[in-house]
């Protein structure tokens, strides 16, 4: 895949621009947004994304385009599991409904930019070395497995008790109470942080985590850093309207996780065979691939659509039907 300079410049200032514009026209006047209103962006958003695959066809061929709607899919199912901790969090810092809009937007623009840095990392690292397709395989598996034990324990941990927060507690004095949608204020001639800056910190920091988990998981699914990059991003782009659009309905996807821990398995499984495909390394084979099948992108697509299909319409049968027996019950 071709991609020339060119391209990725306008690619990253179309991203920011997308970004700007939320910010100056929704998020810059503190307000809770309706659900008509997350609704609809949260709609385009996906729309946008959509096209963007078409594009992506278009130019670069069939293959690509599913190897970027695969790992868009992925991006986005994690990224509505990372809606559970971003609501832990902002009842953690008591965050006004009106002013999370802009910690989580402000939040998710970071994590993207740190997530651009992962990304030409493991760019590097795949191009260097053929072998780290090892380590990503090994490490979603060793991650789907956790995510099973100890899902609901790992989101309760993720607070404003986490290391970043308490360091800038530290060192910054911190005001008890929030001013308005304010980052800072001055207080008796002395500029303290409020409670909105640590939110913020702790929704980047935490965003940023859940990196470690999705940007192997989308190199399972293409090695193209453009992809790898766009997919990402397009997925971050409608995540603060999602939170507001389905905030209510989170409690009851009660089998995401275990969804997207075979999400992750699968794709772990998928890098190791594409791994021993490509084999280098000399204690293997004798240092020469291993003639395994490898997984297309075709099954990718089947695999995770299938997954997040079953597991949201259990969740939400499930759920339901707990929801009549307490109400007979009381």
């Amino acid at each position: 895949m071709d991609v020339s300079l060119s391209v990725w410049l306008i690619t990253v200032a179309v991203i920011a621009a997308f970004f700007v514009f939320d910010f100056f026209s929704h998020v810059r006047t503190p307000h809770e947004p309706s659900l008509k209103e997350s609704g609809f962006w949260s709609a385009f958003y996906v729309g946008l994304a959509v096209l963007f695959g078409v594009l992506v066809t278009y130019v670069w061929g069939g293959e690509f385009g599913g190897e970027y709607f695969a790992g868009y899919v992925t991006e986005k199912a994690l990224s509505v599991d990372n809606l559970f901790v971003f609501l832990v969090l902002m009842s953690s810092f008591a965050v006004p409904r009106a002013y999370q809009q802009k910690v989580l937007l402000i939040g998710i623009a970071i994590a993207l930019v740190m997530r651009g840095a992962f990304i030409a990392v493991g760019a590097a690292a795949i191009n260097a070395f053929a072998w780290v397709f090892y380590l990503f395989g090994i490490f979603l598996v060793y991650t789907a497995v956790k995510l099973v034990i100890d899902h609901a324990r790992s989101k309760e941990e993720t607070t404003e008790d986490s290391a970043p927060v308490r360091l800038m507690k530290r060192i910054l004095p911190t005001t008890e109470e929030y001013h308005s949608d304010r980052l800072t204020v001055k207080l008796n001639g002395k500029r303290m942080v409020t409670p909105m800056l640590l939110a913020l910190v702790a929704i980047g920091m935490t965003d940023l985590m859940f990196a470690l988990d999705s940007i192997p998981a989308i190199y399972g699914l293409t090695q193209e850093p453009y992809l790898v990059f766009t997919g990402n991003a397009f997925a971050l782009m409608g995540l603060r309207q999602l939170y507001f659009l389905i905030g209510g309905l989170l409690d009851r996807l009660i089998y995401l996780s275990y969804g997207l821990s075979i999400i992750l398995a699968f794709i772990g499984v998928k890098l190791v065979l594409h791994a021993l495909h490509e084999n280098t390394l000399p204690f293997i084979n004798g240092g020469q691939p291993v003639p395994v099948p490898e997984v297309t992108i075709g099954v990718s697509m089947a695999v995770i659509g299938t997954v997040l299909t079953v597991t949201i319409a259990a969740s939400l049968i499930v759920s339901r039907r707990r929801g009549r027996a307490q109400a007979v019950r009381m």
